[in-house]
């Protein structure tokens, strides 16, 4: 304490201000300081910002294959991320970062992923739009996958159906032709009827007379 009182005591005696007076003007002076070092700075570097461009608008595709919409994966990136649930094609290029490359739901992308989205799964074997034998419950999880796929992104066409295999080692069954007969030729030669076809027997031999 006697250190302060000094120090207090020996503000005025040697500036003729009193302690208030002295802290204030030190604080006033310190910062127009700042103030005026900051004006004199040079201003920041302007920060880089990322031009991010505008998604072009979606192209409508109509019917394509299976083996056609597994380009579309986000693995161009000059082409749309498309995927599709029962059967219908959506573009999801505004959700690059979950369908796209490195996103969660990245494996979805170019497929049909009906199965999956409706069992949440992630294996390859439920990577298909074949939802036979799906629960109740799994069908309707489906359904509100569906429909927010209708209310968020656009449809841009559908799968092509497949044509069905044909049996192997059956052959097409030939074409029955009948075969036609062909008509008698008629001739002039008169028909002899069964009697007339009597083999003419021997001639009798005359009676000789006895020696």
């Amino acid at each position: 304490m006697a250190v302060l009182q000094d120090a207090l005591d020996f503000i005025p005696r040697y500036t003729g201000l009193t302690p208030v007076t002295f802290f204030t003007v030190v604080a006033l002076v310190m910062g127009i300081y700042y103030l005026i070092t900051s004006m004199l700075a040079p201003p920041p570097p302007p920060v880089k910002r990322s031009v991010v461009l505008p998604l072009p608008p979606p192209v409508q595709l109509g019917e394509v294959t299976l083996e056609e919409l597994a380009a579309y994966n986000g693995s161009d990136p000059q082409k749309p991320l498309l995927m599709a649930i029962k059967a219908q094609i959506y573009d999801v290029s505004q959700s690059r970062a979950f369908y796209g490359p490195g996103g969660p739901y990245a494996l979805f992308a170019g497929k049909d992923a009906s199965r999956a989205l409706a069992k949440m799964s992630f294996e390859d074997s439920d990577l298909t739009g074949d939802i036979e034998g799906l629960s109740p419950y799994e069908l309707e999880a489906l359904t509100d996958w569906e429909y927010k796929f209708m209310s968020k992104y656009v449809k841009v066409g559908v799968i092509k159906p497949s044509a069905p295999d044909s049996v192997d080692g059956e052959a097409p069954a030939a074409e029955f032709e009948p075969v036609k007969s062909e008509a008698p030729v008629e001739s002039d030669a008169p028909i002899e009827s069964e009697t007339e076809k009597v083999v003419e027997a021997e001639p009798t031999a005359e009676s000789h007379p006895v020696a």
